[in-house]
C-alpha cells in the first residue's frame, strides 16, 4: 500500500508562486508515473500535469502549460509541482497521484490518491 502526502499549498497572490511537493511511502513509486490533478468548488477533478517513471516525459493540461514545471527525484518517491504567475483560475485543492502505469497518468489510470492541499490565488 503506497501513502503520499502532498506539501507547499498556501495563500498566494496573482502572479505569484508556489511549490508543491509530494513524497511516497509504504511501496516505491519509482517505477510508476506520478502526476497532479486539481479540483475547484463545484467543478469536476482535472488533470494538471504528469511525469514518467524516468522523470524525463511530461505532459501538462493547456492551462497550465508555459507556467507550471513538474518533476521528479532521482530515487523517484518524491513528485514537485512547481506553480508561477498564478492566477485565481488556479485556486483548487491540489491532488498527487501516482499511476499504474510507468508512461503516464490519466484519471482514468490512477492508482491512489493523496489527501491534497489547498491552493488559494487571489486577485
Amino acid at each position: 500500500q503506497v501513502r503520499l502526502v502532498e506539501s507547499g499549498g498556501g495563500l498566494v497572490q496573482a502572479g505569484g508562486s508556489l511549490r508543491l511537493s509530494c513524497v511516497a511511502s509504504g511501496r516505491t513509486l519509482s517505477n510508476n508515473a506520478m502526476g497532479w490533478f486539481r479540483q475547484a468548488p463545484g467543478k469536476e477533478r482535472e488533470f494538471v500535469a504528469s511525469v514518467d517513471w524516468k522523470g524525463g516525459n511530461k505532459r501538462y493540461a493547456d492551462s497550465v502549460k508555459g507556467r507550471f514545471t513538474i518533476s521528479r527525484d532521482y530515487a523517484g518517491n518524491t513528485v514537485v509541482l512547481q506553480m508561477n504567475r498564478l492566477e485565481p483560475e488556479d485556486t483548487a485543492i491540489y491532488y498527487c497521484a501516482g499511476g499504474r502505469s510507468s508512461q503516464g497518468v490519466a484519471r482514468s489510470t490512477v492508482a491512489s490518491w493523496g489527501q491534497g492541499t489547498q491552493v488559494t490565488v487571489s486577485s
